[in-house]
């Protein structure tokens, strides 16, 4: 099943990491902020609103290596996708166009994330079927939707699999069983909480906001390393590593500091 592969790699690449170390008794964590805001997100239309706003949300759920240059975050680009009303149907979705976009999402029509983020969306078109059938299964969910540039980890197709039981529109039995949601603001947090220490010359590179390119050697142990230390430290805290993972998420949205920078259709 796809979480347990994910769970399964990640694990063995933090027995040989080089570049980043775990220390999983550092910090311990016992609650947080978790689920989505109402205010925020478009959670209160009828369910077949909701399912599609939740998988379109999550299909455009990347590009955070370009907001800096952009001026725009996550909340913002959320907001202006709810701000538009009843999401795009699939046949729409098939059809978006670049200028469209640019005006949903405030984002210049020529730059490089918008052009992925229409791709991203009409690949989301072309797989949807009206009603869709999600199963019982939340790793099978996953397994099947079309945000396959991330293998090993697969954060975008995870979290849309939880972010739908958080709508109250998805009952999976498994969904306790995916992984944390591998993006750059785990281990952000992780390592501003002792957790994560980072060899010298990698913390230099992310402290100068050097980008690291998807699917290099450091940019893959940052990653995993943060999937297996969540791990244990969801055990500890007795909750889902989903739990944890929106725990994390929040909090790091309080740090000083910024993220490691990766320009990628992953996270």
């Amino acid at each position: 099943m796809l979480a347990e592969e994910v769970r399964a790699r990640c694990a063995e690449i933090a027995a040989s990491a080089r570049r980043v170390t775990i220390h999983p008794d550092a910090a311990r964590y016992d609650g947080g902020t978790s689920g989505l805001d109402p205010g925020l997100h478009r959670l209160d239309a009828p369910r077949d609103e909701v399912l599609r706003y939740v998988l379109i949300l999550d299909a455009v759920n990347f590009g955070s290596g370009w907001f800096q240059e952009l001026g725009t975050d996550t909340d913002a680009l959320t907001a202006r996708l709810t701000a538009r009303g009843t999401p795009w149907t699939a046949a729409e979705l098939r059809e978006v166009s670049t200028g469209e976009l640019a005006e949903v999402l405030g984002l210049p029509a020529r730059h490089r994330l918008t052009g992925l983020y229409r791709h991203a969306l009409r690949d989301l078109g072309a797989w949807l079927r009206e009603p869709l059938e999600l199963g019982s299964s939340a790793q099978a969910f996953a397994a099947r939707l079309p945000y396959a540039e991330d293998p090993g980890f697969h954060k975008r197709a995870q979290i849309a699999a939880n972010d739908l039981v958080l709508a109250g529109v998805a009952d999976f039995d498994d969904v306790d069983r995916l992984t944390v949601f591998a993006d750059n603001m785990l281990p952000h947090v992780l390592r501003a909480d002792g957790v994560l220490e980072y060899a010298p010359e990698l913390a230099a590179r992310i402290d100068a906001d050097e980008e690291l390119q998807h699917g290099s050697p450091e940019e893959v142990e940052l990653r995993a390393c943060a999937v297996h230390a969540c791990e244990g430290l969801a055990a500890v805290a007795g909750v889902a590593p989903r739990t944890l993972d929106n725990w994390l998420w929040h909090r790091g949205r309080s740090l000083g500091g910024r993220p490691h920078r990766t320009c990628t259709t992953a996270y």
